[in-house]
Formats: C-alpha cells, structure tokens, sequence
C-alpha cells in the first residue's frame, strides 16, 4: 500500500502538540537510518516511527474511554495510568484512521513502549529510535546506547531495558509485565553469546 507522508504529518502537526510533533519527526528520521543500516525497507520505518505517538497527545480519560468503546484491552496498570495505553490506542488508529494495514507498522507501534521478548527488526528499530533520537537527552548512558543502536539490535535492546528496569524498580507498580519479559529475553540473550564466545575462545 501506498502512503502519502506529507498528508500524515499534516494530520500529526494538527494533532500532536509541538514538542510531540518534534519528537516524532526525530523518531522517523532515526528509524530511517536504521533501516538503512540493517537492510530494512526504509518507507516502513518512516511510516511507524511517525506514527508510533499518534494517540499520545489524546487526552489520558479519552485514551481510556475510546480503548473501552473499541475493545482494546486494557490491564490494571494500564487503567490506573491511561497514559500507558497510547501504544494500543496508537496502533488501533494506525489501522482505522490512517489505513495501515502492514502487521510489521502496527506491532512496531504497539510495543514501542514496552518491547517484547523476540522482536522483529522494525519493533526493535521503533523502539531504539524512541529511545535514541536526538531530543532525548535525560536517558541513561545515552551517548553508548547511540553509538551501539549501529552496530548491533539486540545489545542495543538489552541495554535500554537493563536501564529501563533499574529505573522503573523505583515505582514497580508502573511496570509492565512485558517490559519484564522482554528485559529476560535480551537479558538471556546476551548471557547465550557471550558464553558461545567463551567456548569459542577455549577451543
């Protein structure tokens, strides 16, 4: 399917507000870029990186009634902090008012916030720009997490959800359990290459 992307960030500007808007032009741009560094179709990742906020600046008693009306279901977490439901909301918008219908673009807007183990190569892509992109600034280790996010997916996963866990500790009743099991896949991960790499050394 075809995509007209100056009508969609024409509809973004209208709905975003301005700092929401930056920030997801900065998504794009950064999921663009890596998409060409890892071979990926680069139109798909221009069009999740901008809309993957698309339902952020609804306002949170809208976000939770409009999930309710179109039966998106919706997790205590989630009921106690509607903020949280912006993916969701995201991707079902994502399909019924702005006609993606490619399962890649919506399951990148729908974990882009709290990943998941076994990522496909867009929802890590959305996930890290998000993460990375050049109006961040706050985040932990963030000038490591950037120059990693080039060299190597799923490390770059296992960091920002290493970081993102140990930060969320501090209120765990905000955690997501996806956040939790996606941080134990990379987390595993990680272990199984590096003891591969031990054995490889020993033999």
């Amino acid at each position: 399917m075809q995509y007209n992307i100056e009508k969609i960030k024409q509809n973004l500007k209208r709905k975003l507000n301005s700092d929401r808007y930056e920030h997801t032009i900065s998504v794009a741009y950064i999921a663009i870029a890596l998409a060409m560094r890892y071979d990926y179709d680069i139109k798909k990742a221009e069009i999740a990186g901008l809309l993957h906020d698309c339902a952020k600046c609804i306002p949170d008693d809208t976000k939770l009634s409009k999930c309710m009306k179109y039966n998106i279901s919706i997790s205590d977490i989630e009921r106690e902090n509607p903020y949280l439901l912006h993916a969701k909301l995201g991707a079902f918008l994502a399909m019924n008012k702005y006609r993606v219908d490619d399962k890649d673009i919506v399951s990148a807007i729908l974990y882009h916030t709290t990943g998941r183990p076994s990522m496909s190569t867009l929802e890590k892509i959305i996930y890290i720009a998000d993460y990375i992109e050049p109006n961040r600034t706050k985040a932990f280790n963030l000038s490591e997490v950037r120059r990693i996010a080039f060299v190597d997916l799923d490390l770059t996963m296992y960091l920002i959800l290493r970081d993102t866990v140990e930060y969320l500790k501090k209120n765990p009743k905000n955690i997501d359990v996806m956040t939790i099991k996606a941080y134990e896949y990379y987390d595993f991960l990680q272990k199984e290459k590096s003891n591969f790499l031990k054995n490889e050394e020993e033999d």
